[in-house]
């Protein structure tokens, strides 16, 4: 019996991701698809390459019967799903591909998002979206807050390490890249082709809101504080997304304790010891691939780490989520090969 879903934001990259895999996961039916801006459009008008997909229209997200629903995707903007996950059927699971839920202390929250965390009553019962790490909290939990994508390429790297001790906690220094698209599809003067393109560039210097992130999960892992230098650049591409990650340790042991970790994990691919990644070989994926380099410095490790940032980094993630909490098979609906070239 398949289980029936929702995908609110569905006009987004996103939304469309989650569109495009759900629509042939075996187990699953998308029943509602939501974009306030977008409603009573058809979702082959916003986007076309979806045209010879049967989908229900879009309308707005409280026009949804969500009586009959057995998981709803919060593709929406910050602030949003405080307030309406509180709103849905006590049966309804959410994955929430904002950031409403991903910190657990307010203050945090207010610092990185400048907004008041509306919903701290539910946020225990919250789990974070990595199901590598977490999967026995996110196969019970009825809410999971789907990571940043920075974070999925950063921490599915370091908190191996991190809790194995075989690196250590100061100092981190994640160099990251992103593909135009991790900004989403709303109109920005910085994304237009003949600004992006062919271009490099350094934003959120010293202060981008995932840093919040890294500092909790980090010190989780670490067992103290962790604070690493994290600075995100803005790479003339549509998808991908790579972190290289310095810190002190010996990189044999970094990499068994990685290649120990994944072992056996479907979407984590641990490359042979000094093999680089590249952002091309993951694309359209949810495979993050890692790697692992001594640096020319005894005593220092390289560790690079690769992933689609609308796959691995946000959609592909939250389907692996929503499989956990439905009681499904993990890798349904996400097995497709990288495509190349």
């Amino acid at each position: 019996m398949t289980k029936k879903i929702a995908i609110l934001g569905a006009s987004g990259y996103t939304g469309a991701e989650l569109v495009r895999l759900c629509a042939s996961h075996p187990d699953l039916t998308i029943a509602a698809l939501a974009a306030d801006r977008k409603a009573g459009q058809k979702m082959a008008d916003v986007f076309p390459h979806l045209h010879h997909l049967d989908l229900p229209d879009l309308v707005k997200m409280e026009d949804i019967d969500y009586s009959n629903i057995d998981l709803v995707f919060c593709a929406l903007p910050h602030g949003v799903a405080h307030g309406f996950v509180k709103t849905l059927p006590d049966h309804v699971k959410v994955v929430d591909l904002s950031a409403d839920f991903r910190l657990t202390d307010a203050d945090a929250y207010r610092t990185w998002y400048g907004l008041d965390h509306t919903a701290m009553d539910i946020q225990a019962d919250v789990a974070f979206g990595l199901p590598e790490i977490y999967r026995q909290t996110i196969q019970s939990a009825k809410i999971t807050a789907n990571t940043g994508c920075y974070v999925a390429t950063s921490l599915l790297p370091l908190i191996p390490v991190l809790r194995a001790g075989v690196i250590e906690a100061d100092p981190i220094v994640i160099d990251a890249k992103s593909g135009v698209s991790g900004a989403g599809r709303g109109l920005n003067e910085g994304m237009l082709f003949s600004e992006a393109n062919e271009g490099f560039k350094a934003y959120g210097v010293a202060h981008h809101r995932h840093m919040g992130e890294l500092d909790q999960e980090l010190s989780k892992a670490a067992g103290k504080d962790v604070i690493a230098s994290f600075t995100p650049h803005l790479v003339p591409m549509i998808r991908g997304m790579q972190a290289t990650i310095y810190a002190r340790g010996d990189a044999q042991a970094v990499y068994d304790t990685l290649a120990a970790f994944y072992a056996d994990e479907p979407f984590v691919d641990i490359l042979p010891f000094k093999t680089a990644p590249a952002t091309q070989h993951v694309r359209g994926s949810n495979i993050c691939r890692i790697s692992v380099f001594p640096d020319r410095i005894a005593g220092r490790v390289i560790i690079l780490s690769v992933l689609d940032n609308l796959m691995k980094g946000a959609s592909g993630q939250a389907l692996q989520n929503a499989n956990l909490m439905l009681g499904l098979n993990e890798t349904a609906g996400l097995s497709m090969s990288p495509m190349f070239p």
